[in-house]
């Protein structure tokens, strides 16, 4: 049993959100408590992803196409149009960092996030309640990075911190500046805090090589997918 317990609040098999001719099962499980660094470090190095107050793990009955990534901090090198990104990011975006909070700022943010990169589902705008539940509660310890133009908010990404880790949960931006590449920033940024806390990886999500949006994170090397219950290294892009 994990320590904590952890209860499971829903498992039922529906469509995949990656793979159109899929179905998916996620079980939803939510701690007693909140964990600590090292609880929630074993829970990543599992292959759990974190929704607010819940854990889940893919357990699809006829798909293995989900693969946990995790970036390898110490060995990762930029490449010239990272190096460029960060540059320029650098010279455009003032950065800040806080608790997770919710905000009339934040919410239009990432509702136009939704609908400009063509993202929204069909429960429409998110509201404040789950907005709330799903970026702002939390089961481990969390922290939001703010990148603000001239005072304005321009992006945030909410970050997990684990022992030796940190977990990238969610990134928005304003789409109208998709041609600074904030999320590619956004995820170099999170690397040099990795470096700056001496912590082991950067956990990026879910790869999954058929799913056109989900590919991106292949080009962050060298990193580690787990695969069937182990971590594999990969030096190069598949």
């Amino acid at each position: 049993m994990e320590t904590p317990p952890e209860l499971v609040v829903h498992d039922e098999v529906g469509a995949c959100p990656y793979l159109s001719e899929q179905v998916a099962r996620t079980p939803l499980r939510v701690p007693i408590r909140s964990l600590t660094p090292a609880e929630f470090e074993r829970r990543l190095d599992e292959g759990n992803r974190r929704q607010g107050r819940l854990l889940y793990r893919t357990e699809c009955p006829s798909c293995v196409a989900c693969e946990p990534i995790r970036l390898l901090v110490d060995e990762f090198v930029p490449g010239r149009t990272q190096r460029r990104v960060q540059r320029r990011g650098a010279e455009v975006f003032s950065v800040e960092m806080g608790a997770p909070t919710l905000s009339r700022e934040r919410l239009a943010l990432y509702n136009r996030h939704k609908r400009g990169r063509n993202l929204m589902r069909d429960d429409g705008v998110l509201g404040a309640d789950g907005y709330h539940a799903f970026l702002v509660d939390t089961c481990c310890q969390t922290f939001e990075i703010r990148y603000r133009i001239e005072g304005r908010l321009a992006g945030l990404a909410v970050v997990d911190r684990g022992e030796r880790s940190l977990s990238a949960v969610y990134t928005y931006f304003d789409p109208a500046l998709e041609h600074l590449s904030p999320g590619v920033f956004s995820i170099l940024t999170q690397i040099d805090l990795c470096r700056s806390w001496g912590l082991s990886y950067l956990y990026l999500g879910l790869y999954v090589a058929e799913c056109p949006r989900m590919v991106y994170k292949s080009a962050y090397l060298p990193h580690e997918r787990r695969i069937d219950g182990h971590w594999t290294r990969f030096d190069r892009e598949p």
